[in-house]
């Protein structure tokens, strides 16, 4: 067993990663159709919550006992959390720039390449932290500034290198378009070949480093986005993605007790033999998916990143017939697309 879910307790911690799930996903669904409700969810509340966290560490740094004593002081402290937070916004406002056109910035043609940047950089936050792990304490263990016991060892340089083969596996960064109705932005050539890789190295990342939070945000988190992109939101996954991380990471980053010590808390087996077992698979799956996207390339004869490879596969073309500018289909007298011969 990967987690401890058992006890009196158990059903609360279902409990609490049903709600988690179920959750994510009308918030995101509020956030991507919605300009307000974008607006709101990633520059009005982040602005808010900013003036919050910088309330709190000027109140802790006058010894004020309200501040020293704040959840988000003693429990959500690390570099990594804020690097996340705001990494991840930052990706949300871009990407809603990309969808809406705001600006000059937003129809210019090189800053389709913000996704890939912007994605690499969150990857590369994760990586460094999973590397911090080894440097500390390799064989060992360490106490985060969380309090948080953390084990350092080969598992962290496997699914750091994971991590750095996963950037090499997004493609197409200049493939970016704009849904008809402008609820997304579309990345068509980031297919479940990247989203599968990305989901395991990420998972082995929270399993890692995030010990008391990997039941939820390794899980809960990352399932939501995949299953939006799965049954309706072709092509959106990375915006489901970045939309779902920003709003978990606000709520976690304010309300710590949810998954740190509450009826809802589980904490991973923080076992480095299991540790290792699930980097090493992380890592093959994303050696698997660099090697099939080199071969695409190959086939294809063209530059993977300044070209899409994923053209003609199902994922695809699904995303494709969302963009803004995609010819229609004639419809039967059932209201059904009628497929054109080839």
């Amino acid at each position: 067993m990967l987690f401890q879910v058992y006890g009196e307790n158990a059903l609360y911690q279902w409990l609490g990663w049903a709600m988690v799930f179920i959750g994510l996903i009308p918030i995101n669904e509020v956030a991507r159709r919605s300009k307000i409700g974008g607006t709101v969810c990633f520059i009005g509340v982040p602005l808010a919550l900013t003036a919050y966290f910088v309330a709190i560490y000027v109140g802790a740094g006058m010894g004020a006992d309200w501040a020293l004593n704040n959840p988000t002081y003693l429990h959500m402290n690390s570099w990594f959390h804020y690097a996340k937070l705001y990494a991840a916004t930052i990706g949300c406002i871009g990407f809603m720039a990309l969808k809406y056109r705001w600006g000059k910035i937003g129809k210019s043609h090189w800053f389709k390449c913000f996704p890939f940047v912007i994605v690499a950089i969150n990857i590369l936050i994760a990586v460094v932290s999973d590397f911090e792990s080894a440097f500390r304490a390799f064989g060992t263990t360490w106490v985060s500034s969380e309090g948080v016991t953390l084990y350092g060892g080969w598992h962290n340089v496997f699914n750091g290198v994971a991590g750095l083969i996963n950037i090499a596996c997004m493609t197409g960064w200049f493939g970016i378009y704009v849904s008809k109705k402008k609820q997304d932005m579309l990345w068509p050539d980031m297919t479940w070949v990247f989203i599968l890789a990305y989901d395991l190295w990420n998972f082995c990342y929270t399993y890692n480093c995030l010990p008391t939070h990997s039941f939820y945000c390794g899980l809960a988190l990352l399932l939501a986005p995949t299953v939006a992109a799965m049954f309706w939101n072709k092509g959106g996954w990375i915006q489901n993605r970045a939309f779902t991380l920003a709003i978990w990471c606000m709520f976690a980053q304010v309300f710590p007790a949810f998954q740190d010590y509450s009826v809802f808390s589980v904490q991973s087996v923080n076992n480095p033999n299991v540790n290792l077992a699930v980097s090493v698979i992380a890592l093959v799956a994303n050696v698997a998916a660099f090697t099939y996207i080199m071969y695409r390339a190959r086939k294809l004869k063209v530059n993977p990143y300044l070209n899409e490879v994923f053209v003609g596969t199902r994922d695809y073309e699904e995303a494709m017939a969302r963009r803004e500018d995609a010819p229609q289909l004639p419809r039967s007298p059932k209201g059904d697309e009628v497929p054109q011969a080839a």
